[in-house]
């Protein structure tokens, strides 16, 4: 049992946690036709939008309804309703993501209100999903906003019938802040490989694995789960959950359709690849395709091959709780040493990882303790670099946000094929790191007298 050790610093030094209207809004860019809207200043939503395009390099859909000064005394329920009714004029999207922040929630918004206001003043628009999620900036972060907005979905597209299965071959999919969209898309394509039909909620590697579209330029999101195809996510035949924090979203869509689900912690490394894939030959009846069989055999070679550059290797990991938990095993496994676990929130679940302690703080926490644990390897998002560059250890990107380093949102670490390249990739980085020994000389060898001089002994 890892203890869980909470900050005691007054501020926050050098910030690893994002926000959950960030998170919330990224589950949203993972429908199709949707239009995320955060209740909240310009400012915020500015910034937020920003932090999507340098990591995703991709134009993204993201609205506000610029609060003020003004608005935050006085109400701005006006203001929600005024944006609701142009997105749906000039956008036509299908699913609007009415996403509350930090401001709105000390305001006291109180936005199911609203969205009744919303529509009995635009019948017109009675088409139009409105899924609204409390948000705030002051608790939580990416990952428990992702989460709180897949909730949301769940209770809103999501018909409550405990109907029979209807669609035999359809599972429904949850997937979690912590998947990329070349996960997403290689997630798809394992589940295919045994016959079946994914509903992926949300979907990003159809919106946001960097596409052109024949239109050219959209205001809505480029792609992603259809709203008609989470309307039928009540008639498929399984649940598949990736993550510990979709537990409460896996609760409810289990309540509300009756339909069994089958839970992991993470995909990456062997064992929990062969548990995702024995779940997915249960729910099928047939044995693991052959194209999987052999993604298995090149990760089981990557694994000896990599096993003396990994075996031992000192890392430090900061990342959000469902990242860090499936990163930390995943390197445990290959017999990695973790010196130093930081989170950017406590979550239950990281009390069963195998280290000694998780640290809930930011990279400055991870830098004292890597630097006092001599780690060769800092794995986090972009904001570790210069504390690796302090540290003169190798540097792996991982989580959000990626800015410095083209195509790191679609790569894909999950799955056979993806724990293989996660193992090269980190072997490199430790091999790039080693410092060669010099070869050690006894006082009493017999050598040349050039061969003397040059001696390190």
């Amino acid at each position: 049992m890892a203890e869980i050790v909470l900050p005691t610093k007054a501020l926050t030094v050098n910030p690893l946690k994002t926000s959950q209207p960030i998170g919330a809004s990224l589950a949203f860019l993972g429908l199709a036709r949707a239009m995320p809207l955060e209740h909240g200043a310009r400012g915020c939503t500015s910034f937020n939008k920003l932090f999507f395009m340098r990591h995703f390099n991709d134009p993204i859909a993201l609205q506000t309804t610029a609060m003020d000064q003004v608005t935050t005394i006085i109400g701005a329920d006006d203001n929600v309703v005024e944006a609701l009714a142009t997105i749906c004029t000039k956008d036509q999207p299908e699913v609007i993501g009415l996403i509350t922040t930090g401001l709105s929630e000390m305001q006291g918004a109180d936005v199911p209100r609203t969205v009744a206001a919303f529509r009995a003043a635009h019948p017109e628009f009675d088409d139009v999903a409105v899924v609204p999620v409390s948000a705030t900036d002051t608790l939580g972060c990416l990952e428990t906003g992702f989460a709180l907005a897949m909730e949301a979905m769940i209770e809103t597209l999501v018909p409550t019938t405990h109907d029979n299965v209807t669609r035999a071959r359809q599972v429904n999919v949850l997937v979690p802040a912590m998947l990329t969209p070349g996960d997403v898309e290689a997630l798809r394509d394992w589940i295919t490989a045994f016959g079946l039909h994914p509903v992926i909620l949300p979907d990003l590697a159809d919106s946001l694995d960097g596409h052109l579209i024949d239109e050219g330029f959209s205001t809505l999101t480029y792609g992603g789960a259809l709203r008609a195809d989470i309307e039928t996510m009540h008639q498929s035949q399984a649940t598949l959950v990736i993550g510990r924090s979709l537990d409460r979203a896996a609760d409810l869509l289990r309540d509300r359709t009756g339909i069994a689900d089958f839970r992991f912690a993470g995909l990456m490394g062997l064992e929990a690849c062969d548990a995702f894939s024995s779940a997915l030959c249960d729910i099928t009846g047939i044995a693991m395709p052959p194209t999987i069989l052999r993604k298995r055999s090149q990760l089981m070679d990557a694994m000896v091959d990599c096993q003396f550059q990994l075996g031992g290797a000192r890392l430090a990991i900061a990342a959000d709780a469902d990242l860090l938990a499936s990163l930390t095993r995943f390197f445990h496994g290959m017999g990695a040493d973790i010196v130093a676990a930081v989170a950017s929130a406590r979550a239950g679940h990281l009390a069963d990882l195998p280290v000694e302690s998780v640290v809930v703080g930011d990279l400055e926490d991870l830098e004292w303790l890597a630097r006092d644990n001599a780690a060769e390897l800092i794995v986090a998002n972009s904001h570790g670099a210069e504390a690796a560059r302090r540290l003169g250890s190798s540097h792996l990107r991982v989580g959000f946000p990626i800015y410095d380093s083209y195509g790191d949102h679609t790569k894909a670490w999950i799955g056979y094929g993806g724990s293989r390249r996660a193992l090269f990739e980190t072997a490199n980085l430790l091999a790039n790191h080693y410092q060669e020994i010099r070869p050690y000389r006894s006082r009493y060898w017999q050598g040349t007298k050039r061969e003397k001089e040059t001696s390190p002994c």
